[in-house]
């Protein structure tokens, strides 16, 4: 399989690309900055450059593509949400979706599959109930950006072209992403809740979230949004416990609610509020959960090397 993807160099773009290139398949990436990345991603894969807005030379490799993976997004937690930062987020993916889209309408050999990402962000805060696929999107900042973010690329479904979306939880990996800022304070048993620790945590594995996306490319009747997420959702007071005790150490510093909204602002409701999101589709389409559970996750991410 011939596979474009945009965004590559993140966290999840750059563990599909191994995965796939492990498997023989053949992988071009687009990148703004593709000169910071060469070392970082594996020798066969071909790295090139686009703005994530306007077209170029790139779209030569659309008509080339098998499948289309549209990673591209600014991260949500770089920084204090500033109104510039704030659109800074909206218009890396809102663009990107775009750009791709108008891309494979201009060519006449076009992918058969294209997975949109997206985040369970775009339902918004929901306390305690149970998030399926069907749940209706939240009102608030993050979900109405991923209402715009999965809309972006709608038009490819009117060329014939088979589009998945998925909504993904927290990935854990030991390169980067949730737990980076987390293991350090882990390590000096200086962790604890954030807030009250109620809200639900909708974690992945790394590899379970490169697993879902090839399953997902690879079945032919598999369409429209699913939840990359565990089918074991916990709170977040139990992952940090979980994840304290695996590396042997106490969780006892708990993060006052108002300390993270002086510290982070409005981005605070993202680690405040949360979603119990399940992935009744997948599971229902039949994909296996290689971590199905926090525990055996956080075994390998915090313990393995």
């Amino acid at each position: 399989m011939r596979v474009l993807i945009a965004g590559g160099t993140g966290l999840i773009g750059r563990a599909l690309t191994e995965a796939l290139v492990a498997d023989d398949h053949e992988v071009v990436v687009l990148s703004r900055f593709p000169e910071r990345h060469r070392m970082r991603l594996p020798s066969s894969v071909r790295l090139e450059k686009w703005d994530g807005r306007t077209q170029g030379e790139w779209v030569t490799w659309v008509a080339w593509a098998d499948a289309i993976v549209n990673l591209a997004g600014e991260n949500i937690a770089a920084g204090r949400w500033t109104a510039e930062r704030k659109r800074r987020i909206r218009e890396s993916r809102v663009s990107a979706g775009r750009v791709l889209a108008e891309a494979v309408a201009s060519v006449q050999q076009r992918p058969s599959v294209f997975v949109q990402a997206s985040a369970v962000g775009y339902y918004g805060p929901c306390g305690d109930e149970e998030v399926t696929e069907e749940t209706p999107p939240g009102n608030d900042f993050l979900g109405q950006v991923a209402q715009e973010w999965e809309a972006s690329s709608a038009a490819v479904e009117e060329l014939g072209v088979r589009r998945v979306i998925i909504r993904t939880g927290i990935v854990l990996s030991r390169e980067g992403g949730a737990l980076a800022s987390m293991r350090f304070p882990l390590m000096l048993g200086l962790a604890g809740p954030l807030g009250s620790g109620r809200q639900w945590f909708p974690w992945i594995h790394i590899a379970d979230e490169v697993g879902a996306i090839r399953f997902l490319m690879e079945r032919p009747e598999a369409h429209g949004p699913y939840n990359l997420t565990a089918p074991h959702p916990v709170r977040n007071a139990e992952f940090i416990r979980v994840a304290a005790r695996t590396v042997g150490r106490p969780a006892v510093m708990r993060v006052p609610r108002g300390a993270l909204r002086l510290l982070f602002g409005e981005m605070a409701d993202v680690l405040l509020e949360g979603q119990r999101a399940v992935p009744r589709r997948l599971l229902a389409e039949g994909y296996t959960f290689r971590f199905p559970t926090v525990e055996r996750a956080l075994e390998d991410v915090l313990r393995s090397r």
